[in-house]
């Protein structure tokens, strides 16, 4: 008995809705989330009773596997898809061919096509990419997309995160979150059982599966206290066979296609049909699932270890007889079953599968069961299946587990006498030490990998070594050495035809140009990326991309930036370039900030706040100004950790913004002495190496502090603010389109007029800090009239809501839209979706409703109020 579907009219009607705007070519993306049990998949189950006729469902699962199959879910739709796409899933080696495929069987006809994906939270990387790609572009497609998961399970560091924040900047996207039954609906249930509803309700608080599983176990007078003991009461009333066929099928996480239950349950045709009534299971045709997740988990929890040993062995041996079996299933029940031989076996074959497929953190995690066998390989196997475990795990950003496999590597191939493959991985190791934020240990490992170089023969891997010294060389400022290394690299790149080491030594080359102050370094980066976007290289495209934005925000060139972040942006998005796509979120994290969009800054930022360390490095500092200049706490603590990394990095570029941001914090508080400590260091830095733009920015908090910074003739406003230039400063920082900046220089002026206008602005950013610093200088200067400011309204509610925020959730408490919003309070609707975001964020409410519950259980917002 399934009671999941009682109370789910609004959430099948908004389904329903979003199926018939897809027919109309509006595709959209529909986000079920909710705690195991709570009616997720009784929503799909009911989906076909309210699509409109000629709709096509398609349904994919993902797995519980340790290790997830590669595609899982797009592997499910086999046989109710097209031969395209089903050859394209199969072979897997081709992922845009994958995505391609996808997005042309939804494209087709017959549509609209409803695309439901369960359990996203076990999904593969190769599966999230793919649902990534399509969800950007459902928007244009006559298709909608359901992803179910577990909320709870999805924690900040978690795979799943980057696609839902993808998603939730969507212009069409539903967010449905089941709520647990209410007490009539548990007493309808509970009534054909004979049991008491408020004893039922008392022991499952609504939930669902919890009481159907009661239900389902009644008649005993009892209620069982935990659903695992429904689950085996009822289990308790089969037969010895079904019993054991329920166990056999409950250790594979997945629903098991009719080959391998035939394998596993030879002539168990009764004991299935035995399960199947009594509500186990789900039998198709093509394969048999478990009705709950809950109740596999339970089942499988339940049983002794030696049993589901001996059960997993089963499937073991079932899977290896099968003609084309699924190699990572293979190592997932290797594993289970301690069978040490298989996974040494068949788990290199699984991770290059996991690889090919485009999904890194399960080949990872092959490689890492397999490496746990080293002793079975010789030392030139061993070897190659360390550098495989790297790169693997620096792709996913797992840089300690990367640098440690690499290293070993090393140590073997110093024993192997090959200086080719010695020297490559150096340079691999040089790398993957810098992306980890170890610039010593690159530099060490990147000295030794020329020398090997120099003495193996390969010009090409000579090249890549000497442009990857250019690049350190550059980062650090030795702009000289970067020069000259990169030439080197360029002469022989040019000679061996190699576009991809071409356009790494120009960018190197330019970029040390560029930062020396030589204009011509500009042309230079960008024939970097024109080369790499002519010969299809994508690494060294973002690459490019990333340096020239970087350096035209350096130099408040924001117009310019504009131009190179939106086409960055999109090709790595094409590309799937995940790393490079979240450097590129930081970047226009630091472009919003400095146009005083904080809310869309932090939005992006977030996006880098846990990614490898030259993107979490800029994202922390971003997130810390925002909450400094807004007021709020935990500023501090970020900037702890940004200069933590920063300093691993030796890199003025990391260094120079997070000293910066820990002198006007200081300066905020009004601690001089903690301007000076937190910038004086980094100024000489800037100083000696000619950066101007970060000698500028920490040369005018040492004035601040009452600490005369060396002349400056840069004309960098910063500098000009150094010098008493305040109105100079302020046309140049409105000519940029920074208006914080520009109110902060108006600040300074001794006309408490021009003080006043700089007030407003600063009101209107939410700029706390430094508007209550104007608000006392006003009033030192005898204003009598200083403006209160909007945060009054701020301490007047426990939510801690502006004026505007109130505004806005008492119309959301109305049940309007974003655009009704916009168009009753005369703002944009951007603005109303950030001001939305806010809300929800400092309301602690996934969703509008909840919003508005919380609004209406905090009395912000009276009911009927409009």
């Amino acid at each position: 008995m399934d009671g999941g579907i009682l109370e789910r009219d609004l959430e099948l009607g908004r389904l329903a809705a979003a199926v018939r705007e897809a027919a109309g070519g509006a595709g959209s993306v529909v986000l079920v989330f909710g705690e195991a049990g709570i009616g997720k998949s009784s929503l799909v189950r009911a989906l076909p009773g309210v699509l409109p006729p000629g709709a096509r469902l398609l349904v994919g699962e993902c797995d519980d596997l340790a290790t997830g199959r590669p595609l899982g879910p797009l592997r499910d739709l086999v046989g109710s898809v097209g031969a395209e796409l089903a050859r394209a899933v199969r072979d897997a080696g081709d992922r845009h061919r994958v995505y391609e495929a996808l997005y042309a069987e939804l494209a087709g006809a017959p549509h609209p096509a409803v695309l439901v994906v369960e359990d996203v939270h076990w999904a593969d990387e190769a599966s999230l990419d793919a649902l990534r790609y399509l969800a950007r572009r459902i928007e244009r497609l006559p298709a909608v997309l359901v992803l179910t998961y577990r909320d709870d399970e999805v924690d900040r560091g978690h795979p799943l995160r980057q696609l839902l924040g993808q998603v939730s900047g969507a212009a069409r996207v539903h967010r449905l979150r089941p709520a647990p039954l209410s007490r009539g609906a548990v007493a309808v249930l509970s009534a054909a059982a004979g049991l008491d509803p408020a004893q039922v309700y008392a022991a499952t608080s609504g939930h669902p599966f919890f009481v159907a599983e009661v239900v389902a176990a009644g008649g005993t007078g009892e209620v069982p206290p935990t659903v695992v003991d429904a689950v085996l009461a009822r289990l308790r009333r089969l037969d010895a066979v079904t019993r054991d066929a329920l166990e056999q099928l409950a250790v594979v996480p997945s629903a098991v296609e009719r080959r391998l239950v035939d394998a596993l349950l030879p002539g168990g045709d009764g004991a299935l049909a035995a399960a199947e009534q009594g509500g186990f299971l789900v039998v198709a045709p093509e394969r048999v699932a478990f009705r709950h997740e809950i109740i596999r988990r339970a089942l499988a929890d339940s049983l002794p270890a030696a049993r589901r040993i001996a059960l997993d062995r089963a499937v073991l041996a079932a899977l290896i007889a099968a003609p084309d079996a699924d190699r990572s299933r293979i190592v997932h029940h290797a594993a289970a079953a301690g069978d040490r031989d298989a996974i040494a076996r068949y788990g290199p074959d699984a991770a290059r599968d996991a690889a090919r497929a485009g999904a890194h953190r399960e080949a990872a995690a092959h490689l890492r069961l397999v490496l746990r066998e080293r002793a079975r390989y010789g030392p030139e196997q061993l070897a190659g299946l360390l550098e495989q475990f790297a790169v693997e795990s620096y792709t996913v950003a797992d840089w300690s587990a990367a640098v440690a496999a690499q290293t070993e590597a090393v140590g073997l191939r110093r024993t192997l006498g090959d200086l080719r493959a010695l020297g490559a991985d150096l340079r691999w190791l040089s790398r993957m030490h810098w992306w980890a934020g170890d610039a010593d240990a690159a530099r060490t490992a990147a000295r030794e990998a020329l020398q090997v170089l120099e003495q193996a023969g390969d010009d090409r891997l000579l090249a890549l070594a000497l442009s990857n010294t250019a690049q350190l060389r550059m980062l650090s400022d030795a702009y000289a050495q970067a020069i000259s290394y990169g030439e080197r690299a360029i002469g022989l790149a040019r000679r061996a035809g190699d576009a991809a080491i071409l356009s790494h030594a120009l960018n190197n080359v330019g970029s040390a140009r560029w930062r020396s102050g030589d204009p011509a370094g500009q042309r230079q980066l960008e024939e970097s990326l024109e080369v790499a976007l002519g010969a299809d290289e994508a690494e060294h495209a973002c690459r490019a991309y990333a340096n020239i934005i970087w350096f035209l925000l350096d130099q408040l060139r924001f117009a310019e930036a504009d131009r190179f972040l939106a086409p960055a942006m999109d090709f790595a998005d094409r590309a799937e370039h995940l790393g490079f796509l979240t450097y590129f979120h930081v970047e226009l994290a630091l472009r919003e900030f400095a146009a005083g969009d904080w809310a869309a800054a932090e939005r992006y930022a977030l996006l880098g706040a846990d990614g490898f360390p030259p993107a979490r490095c800029p994202a922390l500092t971003v997130l810390a100004r925002v909450r400094t200049r807004r007021g709020e706490p935990g500023g501090a603590e970020l900037l702890d950790q940004a200069w933590e990394i920063a300093l691993g990095t030796r890199e003025l570029q990391r260094t120079a913004p997070v000293a910066a941001a820990r002198a006007e914090a200081a300066w905020l508080r009004g601690d001089p002495a903690g301007v000076i400590a937190a910038a004086e260091w980094t100024y000489t830095q800037a100083r000696r190496l000619s950066a101007a733009p970060q000698r500028a920015e920490l040369g005018y908090w040492l004035a601040k502090a009452g600490r005369a910074p060396a002349p400056d003739d840069s004309c960098h406003p910063y500098a000009l603010q150094a010098a008493g230039q305040w109105d100079k400063a302020a046309t140049l920082w409105q000519q940029a389109g920074c208006p914080y900046e520009h109110a902060a220089a108006l600040a300074e002026s001794p006309d408490p007029a021009v003080k006043l206008g700089a007030l407003a602005v600063l009101d209107e950013l939410g700029a706390a800090r430094l508007s209550r610093l104007v608000r006392a200088e006003l009033r030192r200067l005898g204003v009598r009239r200083v403006p209160r400011g909007p945060y009054a309204a701020s301490r007047r509610n426990p939510a801690g809501l502006t004026d505007r925020q109130l505004q806005v959730v008492r119309l959301l408490v109305a049940g309007r839209t974003n655009a009704e919003i916009a168009d009753r309070l005369v703002l944009s609707v951007r603005t109303v979706d950030n001001h939305v975001r806010a809300v929800l964020e400092k309301l602690d409410a996934p969703t509008r409703r909840g919003a508005a519950e919380r609004a209406r259980a905090l009395g912000l917002a009276p009911d009927g109020e409009t």
